[in-house]
């Protein structure tokens, strides 16, 4: 059906390009009024917390207006499948199929794009699938906890030319966009050190203690649910609290850094850190993680062409002491561009009195908003509807219309992986890790990086 959709479609434009050259309406307008007539069906790809408290409100901010739908939800749990098609039927008012898993949801020709909210290691993996089989997707990050997938689903993505929007949302906020043009444009000078914080006090982060005791394996997929990770016996705990456990997230880097950094990657236009070192462990939190509980990464950034000076990227993350605000801090000479405050300042730039002394030239940024009004990020974003969700979401949907590429696509989510593979890698082998460019590996002690 979905063919025969696109053939229809096609063959309307076709048919339609001496009409609307006559009534004098651009190309644009037109393929407005055909998207409003052209209902995209929607899959859903794991009914997780995820997608249940933030990107199913923000699909709903917009699904209407844009003529998107939920047709069908896959989840190869039970419990989940079957709130799936609660929740959903209600939300979208009328039933929605549910699919035992991702080849029954695929051999479902209303669905036309999907939204992966899957277990960390499983995104890239689903990303391929989505592809493979024709659909344009919408996937949670991180894109990739490993080069192998990393490098399988850009191909894949590529090869297939289908809309995919990374969820690194930050890629959709007013005053990213800013900081963006303003350091682009040469105002901000040469970045020389960026200071990343996530640190949060929350017990309870990422476990899921009640449903833990609920889960039974008959009722689910255990292998399935492992893909590609080596054979292992049943664990609910790893089935549900994955974020707490190596090979099945990073944790840290994997969860909080892949946001921030990605911003680096996105002003910068550096792909990924030259060196990276990691340091920290599990020193509050002994509820028998294997993913560290607090985490410094410091990361090399250049120099790797002959414009770029190089700079230092420190990312710390704790998960005992915290406020509800991540910290994004860029420097250069003149000051600091501030995501906390929203601000460029002078602050820590080179005045008068030091620079004429080395008979220099003062160096101050001027003081600024970056938007007049922009919207805050909060780590509990990752467990509620959000602004800078919703319009990434919108973004996605507006590009599976438009056909262009969407705010963060699958290169966005391919260099992200990158530095937060690189972080794992140093952390867990207590190495520097460096990244190979001809064979696209993480690197460690000569040898590159698994499980």
């Amino acid at each position: 059906m979905a063919s025969r959709r696109k053939f229809i479609g096609q063959s309307v434009k076709a048919a339609a390009a001496t009409y609307i050259g006559a009534m004098g309406m651009s190309a644009k307008s037109y393929a407005r009024i055909m998207g409003a007539n052209d209902r995209v069906g929607v899959g859903v790809v794991g009914f997780s917390d995820r997608f249940r408290s933030s990107l199913l409100p923000s699909f709903s901010n917009h699904h209407k207006e844009l003529n998107f739908d939920i047709v069908a939800v896959s989840d190869i749990w039970s419990v989940r499948r079957d709130e799936g098609k609660r929740v959903l039927s209600a939300a979208m008012g009328h039933d929605v199929t549910t699919c035992v898993n991702n080849d029954a949801l695929y051999d479902n020709k209303s669905v036309d794009a999907v939204i992966v909210a899957t277990a960390d290691f499983q995104h890239a993996l689903h990303c391929i699938e989505a592809v493979k089989a024709g659909r344009d997707a919408y996937v949670e990050k991180p894109f990739a906890e490993t080069m192998a997938d990393n490098r399988a689903a850009l191909k894949a993505v590529k090869e297939t030319g289908k809309i995919v929007q990374v969820g690194s949302q930050r890629r959709s906020g007013d005053n990213y966009h800013a900081a963006n043009d303003f350091i682009r444009q040469g105002a901000f000078g040469d970045i020389t050190m960026v200071e990343l914080t996530w640190n949060v006090n929350q017990p309870g982060r990422w476990r899921r203690a009640e449903l833990v005791s609920k889960i039974r394996q008959e009722d689910t997929d255990w292998k399935r649910f492992l893909m590609n990770r080596p054979a292992d016996k049943w664990d609910p705990r790893k089935y549900l609290e994955f974020r707490l456990f190596w090979p099945y997230s990073s944790g840290l880097p994997g969860q909080w850094m892949c946001h921030q950094i990605d911003t680096v990657h996105w002003f910068s236009g550096l792909k990924h850190p030259r060196s990276v070192v990691a340091n920290g462990g599990i020193y509050m939190w002994k509820d028998g993680r294997s993913n560290w509980d607090t985490i410094t990464a410091v990361m090399d950034y250049g120099p790797q062409d002959d414009i770029t000076k190089g700079f230092q990227v420190n990312f710390t993350s704790r998960m005992h002491n915290g406020e509800d605000k991540p910290s994004e801090i860029y420097y250069s000479n003149g000051g600091e561009l501030n995501l906390i405050t929203n601000k460029i300042s002078p602050r820590g730039g080179l005045t008068k009195k030091f620079a004429e002394a080395m008979q220099m030239k003062p160096n101050l940024l001027p003081e600024r908003m970056l938007v007049e009004h922009a919207t805050e990020v909060v780590t509990s974003a990752n467990t509620g509807g959000d602004p800078l969700t919703s319009a990434h979401m919108r973004n996605w949907m507006e590009c599976v219309r438009s056909r262009k590429q969407p705010n963060a696509p699958v290169e966005a989510g391919y260099t992200h992986s990158i530095a937060s593979i690189m972080t794992n890698a140093a952390a867990r082998t207590g190495q520097k890790a460096t990244f190979d460019e001809k064979t696209q590996e993480v690197m460690v002690g000569g040898k590159a990086f698994r499980y």
